[in-house]
This record gives C-alpha cells, structure tokens and sequence, in this order.
C-alpha cells in the first residue's frame, strides 16, 4: 500500500505573512536581552510597562459580579446588549432629540468587528465603485476592505518632509478622483498611524467635501476620549458632520483603549440615515450580516462598559481615568522631545508633541529601525509608528549619548537627507 501522500487541496495557495503587528511580538518574545522593549503594541501601559486595570473598570467588574444572575450565560440578542449600545451612541453624539429614531446601533465584537459589519453593509447597500482610506491608515482597514470585495483606494494624508497633514493634497486628490457614492474613512480623533488629527477647520472642509461629492463618511472612532481626555474634544468631528443635517454617516466605535478592556471586544456600529424609514430598513438588515458572522457578541464586557456609562457616580471616575492616561501620554510625549533636544539631535522633532493619542508617526525609516532593534533591542514597526504609552521615565529608560551616538553614527549612514539618531528612543544597554 502507498504511503505517499496525497496532493493537498491547499497547494495553490499564497504564502501570507504574518500580521506585521503581531510578527513583531513573536521576534519580541524571541529575544532574551533582559531589557528589551516593544513599542509598537496599540495597548496602554503604566510606568512599570504592565497593563493597567482603569480603577473604574475594577469597580464596574464588582458591580456587575453582584448583579449577575442565572441567565448572566444566556444568549443576547442578535444586536447585542441594548442597555450597552444606547449607551455608546449618547456618548458618541451627544443629545439628538428627535432625530435618535434615524440612528440604527449594533453592538459588535470590539472596533474590528464595527468596522467589518460597517464595510459589508454599505459594500451592499451602497454599492461603491471604492473605499477611500487615509496613506497611511491602521492596516485592518485594508483587510477589512478587500475581504468583501470593495477596490481600496487611497488619498493623501501624512507629509513625510513637514511631518504633518498633506491637507491641500487630500482634498484636491478626492475632489478630482473619488466618485459619488464612495466610502471615505476617516479617523475621528488620534489618527492611527500618525496621532496628527485635522484641525476644525479642515473637518469642516471635509464634510463639504463629501456633501459636494456625494461621498460617504465612515468613521473609525477608537480613541473617545483616550485621545485628548476630553469626551467632547474627541467627538467634535463625528457631532459636527451629523450637525450639518445633509449627511448620512456611519461610525464604528471601539471601547477597547479609553476603557482598557482589549481583551472583551466591546464595540459598537451606529448609522446614522437620512430618516426614520431608512433607519428602519438597515435595522433589519444589519442584524442578518451580525447573525452571518458572529451570531451574537459576548456579555461581559459590554455589562461592565454600560455600568460605567449609565451610574454617575462611576462615570465621573472614568473621566478622570481617561485624564490620566491622556496625561500620562502627553508627558512621555514631552520628555521625549526634551531628551532630543538635549542631545543636540538633528532634525524638527516638534511633530513629537503636535501629533495625539496613542501613536506617533516618527519618521523613521525601514533601515533605521532595523538598526534599533539590532543595536538597542527596541521594537518597533517598520513604517516607525511608535506607541508612546509603552515609553516610561524609569532610569534603566534614560538616554546615555554615548552608544546612542554611536547607533545614531549609523542611522545616518542609511539616510543622506535628513539624520535621525537611535536616541529618539533610549539606551537600553545601559
């Protein structure tokens, strides 16, 4: 009898490399330098770079626990926890009065699954000959996209030379290129890759923009009041296009950051139609692609997000959570800029402090990187993107200019235009 094997039915397929994200945690984990140090996680850490349990989410846990009952296992609706998504959607927009019943909400697995829901509805419902993202954006968008079969397409965004927003070339590029009806996604506080946001100005061109091109706007809201501290602040751009009253609009928002709960995949998808009987017409619709999928999201997380949002009390202890952290951001941010500046190193850093949120988009290229983490043992990902949260003041963090000079020596060998020392960092060598 044979033994040879059959031919696989897989063969033909591609090779697909790993999610540069998570192929840069394996060569973390490799590495066994004891002071080694990841910074392209999107997960907030304290000053001993651990993960850190909000004091408001540990209260809203025991409070949960107490009220939970026999049912606590039981299935939830299609759309998920009621009390969860209502909750969500009076955060993200504020009081809408009468115009709450043009609002459709759904309950999602964390901001991924938003976003995924989001694109399969309108790939249906819209029918779009693209999706317009942000050069550059989060790298699930593009997953998210292809995978229903939407062409992705993309308009400026980031200025490589000024560090900032290429804002003139956005808005020229989609004015001259998009069609009626495409999807544009837009980031609605903290921009993830680069941290650099629109100001209101330019949010206001935007949605005139896509009022005078018959674009639709999807937001990607993962940072509500993470990004600034401020809960009005970081939904002005979302609350400032439902104003305007012409735009219909989607939005997936994410409580994975501005709540800590990565692990829970708490989320939600709200459309907002242009009346009631539209509204009643995705409502039905929506909860088909959900069921297809996922069938129902889980539990816990979205009781223990919706206790917070719903007891004053708790609510208030959260905001002064999201304070801290934001702060917390900001004064890496800060001390970052300082230590370059200190050491005299080349270059405008002041993007360092301008841009928000979580990220900043440094500026970095493939090769430097490289060198980081052959030299220092600093991790991060290839585009430069790095999580300022994973920064923290603690000595063995300092920089000594010494080696960093001499990785920086380096550096500037791979770039004739502009020299950009390891020193952004630390020396972690010690």
């Amino acid at each position: 009898m044979s033994s040879t094997p059959a031919q696989s039915s897989f063969s033909a397929l591609d090779a697909v490399p790993l999610d540069a994200i998570y192929n840069l945690k394996e060569l973390f984990a490799a590495d066994k330098y004891e002071k080694k140090v990841i910074l392209g996680s999107g997960v907030y850490r304290n000053d001993n770079s651990k993960p850190w349990v909000l004091p408001t989410v540990e209260k809203a846990e025991e409070a949960v626990s107490k009220a939970q009952d026999s049912g606590r296992y039981e299935y939830l609706p299609i759309t998920g926890y009621a009390p969860f998504h209502a909750a969500a959607r009076d955060l993200l927009f504020g009081p809408l009065g009468e115009k709450v019943s043009r609002v459709v909400s759904v309950h999602t697995l964390a901001g991924t699954g938003a976003n995924s829901l989001g694109a399969r509805f309108l790939k249906g419902a819209l029918k779009p000959s693209a999706v317009w993202l942000s050069d550059p954006t989060w790298v699930n968008h593009y997953n998210i996209w292809k995978l229903v079969g939407v062409e992705v397409k993309t308009y400026p965004y980031w200025n490589v030379t000024k560090r900032g927003l290429e804002f003139e070339k956005l808005i020229d590029h989609l004015e001259n290129k998009a069609a009626p009806g495409d999807v544009i996604v837009l980031h609605a506080c903290a921009h993830n890759l680069t941290g650099v946001d629109p100001t209101k100005e330019q949010w206001k061109a935007i949605a005139y923009l896509c009022e005078k091109k018959g674009l639709f706007p999807f937001f990607d809201c993962a940072y509500l009041g993470f990004a600034s501290g401020n809960l009005d602040e970081d939904a002005w751009a979302v609350r400032y296009f439902e104003s305007r009253g012409t735009l219909e609009m989607a939005v997936a928002q994410s409580f994975s950051k501005n709540m800590g709960l990565y692990g829970e995949r708490v989320g939600a998808f709200h459309l907002l139609a242009a009346s009631t009987d539209a509204a009643s017409k995705a409502k039905g619709h929506l909860p088909r692609l959900q069921r297809g999928q996922v069938s129902q999201p889980p539990t816990r997380g979205a009781r223990i997000a919706a206790t917070i949002l719903t007891a004053p009390d708790l609510f208030q202890s959260w905001l002064l959570d999201l304070q801290e952290m934001s702060a917390r951001i900001k004064n890496m941010r800060q001390m970052l800029r300082d230590e370059l500046m200190f050491l005299g190193t080349p270059g405008n850093w002041d993007h360092i402090t301008s841009q928000i949120g979580m990220f900043s988009y440094t500026g970095l290229t493939p090769e430097q990187v490289a060198v980081l983490q052959a030299d220092s043992h600093v991790y991060l990902l290839n585009s430069g993107r790095v999580s300022i949260a994973g920064c923290n003041d603690h000595e063995e963090c300092k920089v000594y200019s010494g080696s960093n000079r001499r990785c920086g020596k380096k550096i500037a060998e791979l770039d004739d235009v502009e020299t950009v020392e390891a020193s952004l960092f630390y020396d972690f060598k010690g």
